[in-house]
């Protein structure tokens, strides 16, 4: 089994998100079945069809959830050693080289990843390009529209 790697607050994100399913959508969805159930004929029901569907989609993310927490190889971007290489859990911040434009990204898991909290997934190709560079060293990114150099400005560990 692989290790999903987390950022802490990836970590407690999803378990807030697997406990509101368990203590709050299962019963919820559950009695919505119950209700639709008392209808009667349940082969025309869409009530009921449309909690079932909405039942299947909490039960598959329960144990999604479950499977990645269990699997997970928890990040705290602190605790790492900071010798100034960009690696999971850091905060980078990158100059383009070609107009000079200077953004900030975290380096996260996948489900983590939000690019307007500018939080970049470990597979994307720019964090790909990023892993293993130093202050200094220029990243080269495979993008749509071809080839993007950025610099490395500094390498955060927060």
């Amino acid at each position: 089994m692989s290790k999903v790697p987390l950022t802490l607050n990836g970590a407690e994100m999803l378990r807030q998100e697997l406990h509101n399913l368990k203590t709050v959508e299962r019963p919820s969805v559950i009695n919505a079945i119950s209700e639709a159930r008392a209808q009667g004929d349940l082969s025309e029901n869409a009530e009921y069809d449309a909690a079932k569907e909405k039942q299947s989609f909490i039960e598959g993310r329960i144990v999604e959830l479950e499977f990645k927490l269990g699997s997970a190889q928890i990040i705290d971007p602190k605790s790492l050693a900071p010798d100034g290489r960009c690696v999971f859990g850091t905060t980078v911040v990158l100059e383009d080289v070609n107009n000079g434009d200077v953004v900030t990204y975290q380096i996260v898991g996948e489900d983590e990843a939000d690019i307007r909290k500018r939080k970049i997934s470990i597979g994307s190709p720019i964090a790909r390009a990023l892993i293993g560079k130093s202050s200094g060293d220029i990243a080269e990114v495979q993008a749509p529209g071809g080839v993007r150099e950025y610099e490395v400005v500094e390498v955060q560990y927060i």
